[in-house]
């Protein structure tokens, strides 16, 4: 009975022992960031910028021309003067769609340098297809 009761004591102990060495290996292996998440932080911050621009056309400002990051419902249309504010940060590498009917659709990459994007839309070609109606029109067959 002796020898079962100190074989217990020593499996509880063993147990005890596991768990506080994977505590201690625990903390320290977790990473520390200290500074360094700051400056990735910083970093991210300085990759991010708001844009602005003006969208027009040859006879001037383009009103409710419609800005909008490619890939998500985020956009901003421009004022009466063609002159927009994105309302979203945006990242080197983003891609803003600039579209107005009538005009062809202008992809623009967001660079390390853009703050503002001054834009000169071209119109496009618009083909109608479509038959004339030539029927003559209804008339009544009940007389009067």
């Amino acid at each position: 009975m002796k020898t079962q009761l100190s074989h217990t004591q020593n499996k509880a102990l063993g147990t005890i022992t596991y768990v506080i060495i994977l505590v201690i290996t625990a903390f320290a292996f977790n990473p520390m960031y200290g500074q360094s998440q700051n400056a990735a932080t910083t970093q991210t911050l300085q990759n991010e910028r708001t844009i602005k621009g003006i969208i027009s056309n040859e006879d001037g400002p383009l009103e409710s021309a419609s800005i909008i990051l490619k890939g998500t419902k985020t956009g901003t249309v421009t004022n009466n003067k063609g002159e927009f504010t994105f309302p979203q940060a945006l990242k080197t590498g983003d891609i803003l769609l600039i579209s107005y009917l009538g005009y062809e659709t202008i992809k623009v990459k967001i660079k390390d340098d853009t703050s503002f994007i001054r834009l000169m839309l071209s119109e496009d070609l618009i083909e109608f297809v479509g038959a004339l109606n030539t029927d003559k029109p209804y008339k009544s067959k009940r007389s009067n």
